[in-house]
């Protein structure tokens, strides 16, 4: 099924399976969508997979009544991680950027012995930096919608990647110019997230 929503998800946990159904231009009505996930589990039971109830969730940008299958209420919230974005109800993008930060960070904790290591020249851990820390903070940047908040919040965890990697803290007297100098950096994360969002526009178009 599709994935883009109007107003409503629903999603299904199906043994390891995540089974989305959308409130396309077909299903404009809360009773559509409802009969259509009637239809989903009624199918999937004569191939002998069962509706887990506890693990269905409805997400709406609208006001929503409240579900019930087989007896038990269907849980319905703000956000879920779907194919490893956070989608939240009111569409903002501020909080899955800030988890992709967060993991971003945690990659390059990950990384510390490896960027440490003086067998290493600093453009090959420049590489390494970009191919492995850069792409778990971009995965999914296409469809954001970035504020000036979130800029500064990229950029700042980029001049943190690059502090971190040639060990000079914040309180050092070093500019941020100097050190994307040292660095020789050529296109910043900001840059490679908006190259991303132009060649996904140029795809739809």
């Amino acid at each position: 099924m599709g994935v883009k929503e109007l107003n409503c998800i629903c999603a299904s946990a199906y043994v390891q399976s995540l089974v989305p159904c959308s409130l396309s231009p077909g299903y404009q009505s809360e009773e559509e969508l409802k009969s259509l996930l009637m239809k989903v589990k009624e199918e999937s039971e004569k191939v002998g997979l069962k509706l887990n109830i506890q693990k269905t969730k409805i997400m709406a940008s609208g006001p929503i009544t409240s579900w019930q299958i087989d007896g038990e209420t269907v849980e319905t919230v703000a956000d879920f991680i779907f194919l490893d974005s956070k989608i939240t109800a009111d569409g903002d993008c501020s909080h899955e950027i800030k988890r992709r930060l967060l993991l971003g960070r945690k990659v390059m904790t990950n990384l510390d012995s490896i960027l440490k290591s003086r067998d290493i020249t600093l453009p090959t851990k420049v590489r390494l930096v970009r191919a492995m820390v850069f792409p778990m903070v971009m995965y999914g940047c296409e469809s954001w919608t970035i504020k000036k908040a979130e800029y500064r919040r990229i950029d700042a965890f980029e001049l943190w990647c690059w502090r971190r990697r040639l060990r000079v803290p914040w309180t050092a007297r070093r500019s941020n110019q100097s050190i994307l100098k040292e660095i020789s950096l050529g296109c910043p994360l900001v840059g490679l997230m908006l190259k991303l969002k132009l060649q996904y526009f140029g795809h739809l178009m």
